[in-house]
């Protein structure tokens, strides 16, 4: 059962250095998502829209009211919370919110025009739900999924612990003909 739920001797959060390049590309991601997220959430706000208010107010050609705003301002600071640790944390969150925008879209896609759609969702708060849910998540998996990782990429080294160890060995081996020094 353990080999089922973990197919690869390695958890995807342990493996990435804290300065590695890769955490500039998970935060870039977490900020300008956040960035976006915050400027809709306030603009919502100052509109003074109602808070369940299903009436059609719009900001940026979206959809919203007062708790799609609040919701928007809470989402964004999570994000830049995400952006200001980085790494594997930040990977994570985008993935994850990634995946929670997408659920969204379709579940408010399925309550469009019924009296549950409390957030006032109409299609194109839809497809920016699902824009910004894949976006997110190619932020999150950039350099950490993938066939064809480099394997000086810390996650390949962490799913193929024997194969890394024999390449560093190899590297570290000293040529053929040469001497070490004593």
């Amino acid at each position: 059962m353990h080999r089922l739920l973990h197919p690869v001797n390695a958890k995807l959060d342990d493996h990435l250095p804290a300065d590695h390049k890769l955490s500039q590309i998970y935060r870039v991601g977490a900020g300008l998502t956040g960035l976006l997220l915050v400027a809709f959430g306030i603009l919502g706000l100052t509109h003074h829209i109602g808070f369940f208010d299903t009436g059609g107010a719009t900001v940026l050609a979206l959809n919203t009211n007062g708790a799609l705003s609040i919701l928007s301002i809470c989402i964004g600071v999570l994000l830049f919370v995400g952006m200001m640790i980085g790494g594997t944390f930040a990977s994570t969150l985008n993935i994850g919110l990634g995946l929670a925008f997408i659920a969204s879209g379709f579940v408010n896609l399925a309550l469009l025009d019924t009296g549950l759609n409390f957030l006032a969702f109409r299609i194109p708060n839809v497809l920016f739900s699902f824009v910004v849910g894949v976006m997110l998540m190619w932020f999150g998996m950039y350099g950490r999924v993938g066939s064809a990782l480099p394997h000086d990429n810390p996650y390949w080294r962490a799913r193929h612990p024997d194969q890394a160890a024999r390449e560093h060995r190899s590297a570290a081996a000293p040529l053929h003909g040469e001497r070490r020094a004593a």
